[in-house]
């Protein structure tokens, strides 16, 4: 299935979009208010609160080499949108600290940790649902996975964990425990935006058309999927149904393909913890390009 123009101007319109939300509450929430922040980002808070190096400038530095040497873990489109991800993230952060704006929220630690993670679980979740990340945390885990077989989740957690605690190094408990609101917030909207955890999905599709609908999903996804025999309750008709497991990523890929077929399919989804195989613990093969016709 070839994207279409406009489909990719409007998931690169969105992840522009996404990183500038997410750079704005950065610098005017987290930033203004002495709040850290997890994974590459929270480096970077660090080395500001150290250093004084402005974040716009250790972004590229930090993620671009993580970026480049995963490249092809990441994929070729999640490896173009992650660079256009991460510089523009970049490019907001030195736009925005360059505009005189204040929030005034009468110092209230809490509004501004719910704020703060607001603005980062949006502006991240619409990164997410469109191909992209802001950051090299993703390549890290996703390195560590192939490597020693450390899950994605946990090693995301424990650089997290790691990141939070060196931060006490510029912050008191008081603000840290603000910013594990934040990291909450975060997660909860960023689960409901899109769908950008890290665990895998595994989609299960009942449909007259199921043959050919595998046949798209095999080709486009580059993923296996597996047959599963089923018999309707009020037909007593025999039917093959589909099952294959994806990132959380494309999992709007799979709805487009089975729509294309068939939209009435039935389709369940349901969250995979744990996962093992081909393109999630090792590489797999590079995607062929075809088009996707509309069975009349």
């Amino acid at each position: 299935m070839e994207t279409t123009m406009a489909t990719r101007i409007k998931e690169i319109l969105f992840i522009v979009v996404g990183t500038a939300i997410y750079a704005f509450g950065l610098v005017y929430l987290n930033i203004a208010n002495h709040l850290a922040e997890g994974g590459v980002t929270g480096i970077t808070l660090i080395i500001r609160a150290l250093f004084g190096i402005d974040p716009a400038y250790t972004t590229l530095i930090i993620n671009i080499p993580l970026i480049l040497i995963g490249g092809k873990i990441l994929g070729k489109r999640s490896f173009y949108y992650t660079i256009l991800g991460t510089v523009c993230l970049s490019v907001f952060l030195w736009i925005w600290q360059r505009i005189p704006l204040q929030i005034n929220l009468d110092h209230d630690l809490f509004i501004v940790s719910i704020l703060a993670g607001l603005f980062a679980g949006f502006g991240s979740g619409l990164v997410y649902r469109n191909g992209g990340t802001t950051g090299g945390a993703d390549v890290i885990a996703r390195i560590l996975e192939q490597k020693i077989g450390f899950t994605m989740g946990k090693s995301l957690l424990v650089f997290d964990i790691i990141v939070l605690i060196c931060s006490l190094t510029y912050l008191d408990l008081k603000r840290m425990m603000y910013t594990l609101i934040v990291s909450f917030v975060f997660s909860k909207v960023v689960d409901m935006l899109s769908s950008g955890g890290y665990a895998a999905k595994g989609v299960m599709i009942i449909s007259n058309e199921s043959n050919v609908i595998a046949e798209l999903l095999m080709a486009h996804l580059e993923r296996g999927v597996t047959y599963l025999h089923g018999e309707g309750g009020f037909s007593s008709e025999l039917k093959r149904i589909v099952y294959i497991v994806v990132s959380q990523q494309e999992i709007n890929e799979v709805k487009k393909i089975i729509h294309s077929v068939d939209e009435k399919a039935f389709i369940l989804i349901s969250n995979v913890h744990d996962v093992e195989g081909e393109g999630f613990t090792y590489l797999r093969p590079q995607r062929r390009r075809f088009s996707l016709k509309r069975n009349n």
